[in-house]
């Protein structure tokens, strides 16, 4: 596993690379939910990023940190549909090929997403992680790189920039929720945040239905659980063996909450309603533990990453009604 220091300092470098080609996302305060809850709460809105999620700053990261004979050959990646749009963004924008393999449930919405790039896009299983298996496997094969959603050190570094930004953007911080499904995400936001914040707490939240690196920390190994469906798509299914975010989750996330359907759906209508913004399942789920737990959070400074807005005109529907 890399060392904490050189995740510093890659972060940082991450910063530099793929600040051209992302946004540096508002933090906005939110009257409604401070008022909920008795706490001050600031809403980082990754749902207005571009390609509609905080992937695209780690995929950026891991593609402009290839090696130029690299770039030549192409990548292969895996994704239930954001990582795969950000890597599509990605090599579109840098003029490299690759192949994106998908989930066969990946969301519609997520799909056309992926098409309006121009990648090659392949169906394969029903489980995330099973996809992430063969598709490493193909790459293996084939000699081409395989990027994964997280277990990858750019990727984290990348996705750790969130951090970096809401250090600049707030002057104190006691709670950051966050979304939690490979652990790419919380891993780099909480390396870089606990080094300006020490005491800051990083929560990881996920739904019941799909809780695979909480209940895996919690036993002290990658455990093998079946996901039953969510509306938190990009959080669901398996993760790596050995994957680098696992000990990281280990050291730097202080608590996990885990937040049911019904919970996720209602927290998503509330907001949509109320903010009069998309976001998706997986920006719902820290919402909804934010709402599960209003005492936890009672008098203290909490941001709640929304890391996502694409969600399909069928679930949105669902949703809504």
């Amino acid at each position: 596993m890399i060392t904490s220091p050189n995740i510093l300092q890659a972060i940082l470098q991450a910063e530099q690379k793929i600040r051209p080609y992302i946004r540096k996302t508002p933090l906005e305060y939110s009257h409604l939910l401070s008022k909920k809850t008795g706490s001050q709460v600031y809403l980082k809105l990754e749902n207005l990023q571009c390609t509609g999620s905080f992937k695209v700053r780690g995929a950026m990261n891991a593609l402009l940190s290839l090696p130029k004979e690299q770039c030549g050959t192409g990548v292969v990646a895996a994704s239930s549909g954001n990582h795969g749009i950000a890597v599509a963004f990605g090599l579109n924008t840098l003029n490299i090929n690759g192949t994106i393999f998908v989930p066969e449930h990946t969301s519609s919405a997520k799909l056309a997403a992926i098409s309006k790039y121009g990648v090659y896009t392949r169906f394969w299983s029903t489980d995330c992680l099973e996809t992430e298996m063969y598709a490493r496997s193909y790459a293996e094969q084939n000699d081409i790189l395989y990027l994964s959603p997280y277990n990858n050190v750019h990727v984290v570094a990348g996705q750790g920039t969130i951090g970096v930004e809401l250090c600049q953007q707030l002057k104190h911080i006691d709670i950051v929720l966050v979304a939690l499904g490979g652990g790419g995400m919380i891993s780099g936001i909480a390396e870089y945040l606990k080094t300006v914040f020490p005491h800051a707490e990083v929560i990881g939240c996920s739904p019941i239905n799909s809780p695979v690196m909480a209940k895996s920390v919690q036993a002290g190994q990658i455990l093998e659980m079946e996901s039953l469906p969510t509306l938190s798509d990009g959080t669901a299914g398996g993760i790596e063996k050995h994957t680098i975010t696992f000990p990281l989750c280990q050291r730097l996330v202080d608590d996990y909450i885990l937040v049911s359907e019904d919970e996720i759906r209602h927290a998503m209508r509330l907001f949509i309603e109320t903010h009069h913004m998309l976001i998706e399942g997986a920006a719902g789920v820290p919402l909804a533990a934010l709402l599960k737990m209003p005492e936890r959070f009672k008098e203290k400074t909490v941001v709640i990453i929304l890391c996502g807005a694409n969600i399909s005109l069928e679930t949105l529907k669902t949703i809504l009604n």
